[in-house]
This record gives C-alpha cells, structure tokens and sequence, in this order.
C-alpha cells in the first residue's frame, strides 16, 4: 500500500505562557529538553508526548499552520510542501496539547483558525484534498506525475483530525463558532460517492482533472485505510452505500486471514500482520474497544497485529543487532536505504519508534520498555528535538536524523488514548460517525442506540 512518504536545554514548566496571540502573531515556542534521569512512567510519557508534538507547533508551516512532510528536504520536497494526511494527526496532537497545558487555549484556538482557514481556500477536488499542498499558497504539489488531484486517504487522516477539532472546540465564542462552521463546510463539500468512479461498489484513491482515473487504485483492505469508508458511510451530503464497504472493502485476497501466528489469531490482513501502522492511523479517533462487524473484533485485530510484530521481533529469526524485549517494532519509515515499509514479512534490521510508542493502547507493558530503552539507553542517538527520530538500525550503525509528520503524530494521539482516551471520545461523540458506524453494521459500546 502506499504510505504516505517523509545541546538541550534542562526541563521547563509544561505550560507555555504566553499574552494572547491575534490570528497573525507568531506562536510562542516550546523549548526542547534533554535526556533527564529517574523520570516515572507517566512522566516519561509527559516528556515524550510533548518534544514530539513540538514538531507540529514549532515547525508547522508558518502560512498554513499544517504539518510539513518531514524535517529535511530529501526527494526534493523544499520547503513549502505540507501533507494533508500528517496535518490531520497534528490537529488531533494540538488537541493534545491544549488538553495537556503545553499551550494555552487561546494559542491552540488561533493555530486550528489559522489552518481551517487555509484549507477553506486551497486546492480541492470534488472536495477532497491533494496528498501535498503548497503551505503557503495552498496550490496542489503532485505528488508524482499521476498523483495530481485529490487523495481519498490522505484526506480521510485530515478530516480524523478535524472532526476532532470540532467537537473539541465548543465555545460559545466567535473563533470556536467560526471553526466549528468552516470544518462543517469542508466536511460536507466531500463528494465520496465521486470517488466509487461511477458508481462502483468500491472507493478509489485518486482523481485528477488532468489524469482522471488513471491512477486505477481501488481501496481494498484489510490495511490502513479503515477510516476511509467509515467516514465515506458517515458523509452527510454525499455519502456512499453500505454496498461499497462490504463490496469493496471486504473483497480482496488479502482481507480475511485467521491463521496464527507466535500464538496469537490474526483475523484479517497479511500474514504477520503487515507493517504496524495499519492498526493505528485509522484508530487515532476511530475506538477500536469493543468495536466489531461481520468480520472482526478489532480489538482482538488490532492487540494480536502488535503482539506478532512484537514477538516476531524478539524471536528474531534474522538475527539483527538490538532486538528483544526493551527493542521493538516495524512499521514504514525511513531507512538506510530509503522509504521502507517494514514488517515480519519486509525485516530490514530497522526499528521505527512510531511502531512500539503508537501501540501504547494494546501492550502498555511492552510499549513503556521500548519506550524507556530508546530513551534511556540510546537516547544519545534516538532523541532529540522534535522526540525519537525516525527510525535507526543497530545492525548497520545507522540513525536517521529525519522526523516525519506520519510518525511522530500518533505518537502524540496514541499515548494520549492510551492515557486518557481523549481523541477516541471527541471522534465517536460525531454525530455522523454514529450513524455511519451503525450503517456499516458495527458494534461498540461508543454507538449510542445501540
């Protein structure tokens, strides 16, 4: 499946302050820290969920508020390139913030009117949103010759993050009223029945006004692109059928499994589960307790995905350097030999953060001893401004200096799920998703009525 490519300073106070910022001012900083000794568990998680977020705060475009692909500017991305899927991960990491303290209210309403506002104006098709938009112009940046219209998926992450927003962001007040008015308008623009290609019993990933169809990416599961046809099944103006999930969706080689693996029943998917990030980006909002359909209990789904990818990589059958119990996790990233979607099945010796950290809410115990061996053990080399860096290879003494949008963002959400339940609760509490959940046939203790 395409992924979706890119000294310090002592502790200070969690919390920002700052005079209210207008619309136009430039947003205090968080300050970046070091390594810092003897931290308790929900310490750690406080430190590691708020360096990581500054990549969203400190190095969000400064036009257009969203998320930039990644921190470098490999593949000749420059610097104005933001993604709109990364973007939607920020949201919800902002989301965070201000729930947290790490930023005022008022500095986290203005950041959310500052991108609502953009992506009011920039380039869309049929109402959904490029993979890359120009942030500062908000004109399309194709993401390769074809890819030169809207992305269905990219665009899904986004609007996970902005329903969020919206239920988040209730005040009685102009700004909040005026958020909550812009993401409805954006929300019901989406025409996802454009995207069955004429009617088709399945959603497409791509349409271009110059190319068409031609892309021919059909959305077939089971993998990461869950979110896509709840919230096709969820639109209110144009939604699609529930033929299309169980037409589409659910018809590929690939959907249902039931073999085990390490012990553990993996219902749906590739054998060992495919790379990790296909139970965490459509369950940044979407509460995977107790959700079910026809097909699996994607708890069961999501927790059994994890604990192969964690059991595979203490079995370690490749006889890497690093791995075990405290080193975990494959999922896609950089690598020492560029983008790589890593799984059991795809073991390139490259541990991704993302992977362990972002899975906090299926194997609490296992995630805290990755997380405190990549901070403490090889924080030196793993750590910095922006939290873990992409990804790193002990094998091959390599450790990347880039931070991606797509990976550091459910670090932020995940925990915070995990901790909280924070997003899961803003994301379910959606009207509309109750309904399209409940059309979908779904179960969960979070659809009322039901």
């Amino acid at each position: 499946m395409k992924k979706l490519i890119l000294p310090f300073l002592i502790i200070i106070s969690t919390c920002c302050l700052a005079q209210k910022p207008e619309k136009t001012a430039t947003f205090e900083s968080i300050k970046p820290v070091g390594i810092i000794k003897n931290l308790t568990d929900s310490a750690l998680l406080d430190v590691v969920q708020r360096q990581t977020f500054r990549y969203f705060w400190d190095f969000g475009h400064p036009v257009s508020g969203l998320a930039r692909e990644r921190n470098n500017v490999a593949y000749d991305y420059g610097n104005e390139v933001v993604t709109v899927g990364g973007s939607g991960f920020g949201i919800m990491s902002i989301i965070v913030a201000d729930h947290r303290k790490w930023i005022t209210h008022d500095q986290a309403v203005d950041r959310i009117l500052k991108i609502v506002d953009f992506l009011y104006h920039a380039d869309a098709y049929h109402g959904v949103f490029p993979h890359w938009l120009n942030g500062e112009t908000g004109k399309i940046i194709p993401f390769s010759r074809k890819d030169d219209g809207g992305d269905l998926v990219e665009t899904a992450y986004l609007f996970q993050g902005l329903l969020c927003a919206r239920q988040y962001f209730n005040g009685d007040n102009q700004k909040e009223q005026e958020i909550r008015g812009k993401i409805n308008g954006l929300w019901n623009d989406i025409e996802w029945n454009w995207y069955t290609r004429d009617g088709r019993d399945n959603l497409y990933w791509h349409w271009s006004p110059n190319n068409g169809w031609a892309m021919n990416f059909p959305i077939r599961g089971f993998n990461e692109c869950l979110i896509t046809y709840i919230l096709a099944a969820s639109g209110d103006r144009y939604p699609v059928s529930s033929n299309v999930y169980f037409g589409g969706w659910a018809q590929s080689d690939f959907f249902k499994n039931g073999k085990t693996f390490y012990g553990h029943v993996l219902p749906l998917g590739f054998d060992y589960g495919g790379p990790l990030f296909f139970s965490q980006y459509s369950f940044l909002g979407l509460d995977p307790k107790g959700l079910k359909d026809r097909y699996a209990d994607y708890w069961e789904q999501n927790t059994n995905h994890t604990l192969i990818n964690h059991d595979y990589c203490v079995d370690n059958p490749r006889k890497f350097k690093g791995y075990g119990l405290n080193c975990w996790g494959l999922t896609a990233s950089d690598s020492y030999v560029g983008y790589s979607a890593h799984s059991p099945t795809n073991d390139l010796g490259v541990i991704t953060p993302t992977a362990a950290l972002s899975a906090f809410p299926y194997t609490p115990e296992y995630s805290m001893q990755a997380l405190r061996h990549f901070y403490y053990d090889l924080g030196d080399k793993t750590w910095g401004d922006y939290g873990f860096v992409d990804a790193f290879s002990e094998s091959r003494n390599w450790y990347a200096k880039s931070y991606l949008a797509i990976d550091e963002g459910p670090i932020v959400v995940m925990i915070e799920n995990y901790r909280s339940g924070l997003l899961w609760n803003l994301f379910m509490s959606c009207p509309e998703i109750q309904n399209g959940l409940k059309k979908l046939d779904f179960q969960s203790p979070m659809i009322r009525g039901k």
